[in-house]
């Protein structure tokens, strides 16, 4: 395995939880995020990983928790640019944390999360462009005719999904959302969901990059909704270099596009065992995810 791979982690920690990419530790009432460099498609977490994905998906999502906190609170305590914050969560005295942790993780505010992805659209793109073609609506919600694919919506469209962690999310109308989380909640996710888009929709544009569509998450601390998880990241987004931009096609985007376009091609049914993805679809992944961290934050990655 390469020095800058990391696919899972091992620490003498209590495990919260283990998704598809972060593996999450309790710490009392903190919570250690590590972002890996696994990767998933098609709900499948793939043998192989890209190096430096975890290094881009956790300081990038740091960047927009304080591009955004003006909007909205978020769970974000510390990015661990080195190891001294976790001095006071030593399981046993003489135990050095690894340096991998560095760069690629966080401390946050433990919340409770609560059970909806939050999707906002702001271009008719992937399976919204899909039902889009059949029906008219986008998640039931009816468009104008005529629009074609990657337009440009005429506002952006808030389209909740259940938040699933074995299977397939759902889509979710907005009343029945209000029923899961209750309907002053869900008002404040929606409205806060659609402020951060638009801000970052602009901020991004400046740069150079089209954040197409995004999902975040939200939880509650002493009932308070934040932000928690990951932020507009080329994982949660579909991000299109602004130069290239063309409607009427679909556009190439700064993301996992090169694995998914292998997968598809290579005739793997989608279903576990995932195959090995060839060296030069791993690259090209890790050169895209590397090219969107620096054009947003004018940082090299470190």
């Amino acid at each position: 395995m390469a020095d800058n791979l990391l696919l899972t982690t091992d620490l003498p920690l209590s495990l919260a939880s283990r998704g598809k990419v972060r593996d999450t530790y309790d710490l009392g009432d903190n919570l250690l995020i590590v972002t890996t460099d696994r990767i998933s498609a098609f709900d499948v977490i793939l043998p192989d990983g890209i190096p430096d994905k975890g290094l881009v998906l956790n300081q990038l999502s740091a960047f927009w928790f304080g591009y955004t906190r003006n909007v909205l609170k978020n769970h974000l305590i510390a990015v661990l640019d080195n190891l001294k914050p976790l001095n006071a969560y030593r399981p046993f005295p003489d135990y050095a944390f690894p340096s991998y942790l560095i760069g690629r993780s966080m401390l946050v505010k433990k919340a409770k999360r609560l059970p909806v992805e939050c999707v906002v659209r702001g271009y008719l793109a992937g399976s919204a462009w899909e039902e889009y073609q059949k029906k008219g609506t986008i998640s039931g919600l009816p468009l104008p005719k005529g629009l074609l694919e990657s337009q440009e919506l005429p506002e952006p469209l808030f389209t909740p999904t259940t938040k699933a962690d074995t299977s397939h999310d759902e889509p979710l109308s907005f009343n029945a959302m209000k029923k899961l989380t209750g309907a002053k909640i869900a008002e404040v996710m929606k409205e806060k969901t659609l402020a951060i888009y638009l801000e970052a929709r602009k901020y991004a544009l400046s740069k150079g990059i089209i954040i197409a569509d995004t999902k975040m998450e939200f939880g509650l601390v002493n009932g308070e909704v934040i932000l928690i998880d990951e932020l507009l990241t080329p994982d949660s987004s579909r991000f299109w270099d602004a130069a290239l931009y063309q409607v009427s096609k679909s556009q190439p985007s700064y993301d996992k596009q090169p694995v998914r376009d292998w997968l598809s091609a290579s005739g793997w049914n989608k279903e576990p065992p995932a195959p090995a993805l060839p060296i030069e679809v791993i690259r090209a992944t890790t050169q895209r995810y590397r090219h969107a961290y620096e054009v947003l934050t004018g940082n090299r990655l470190r």
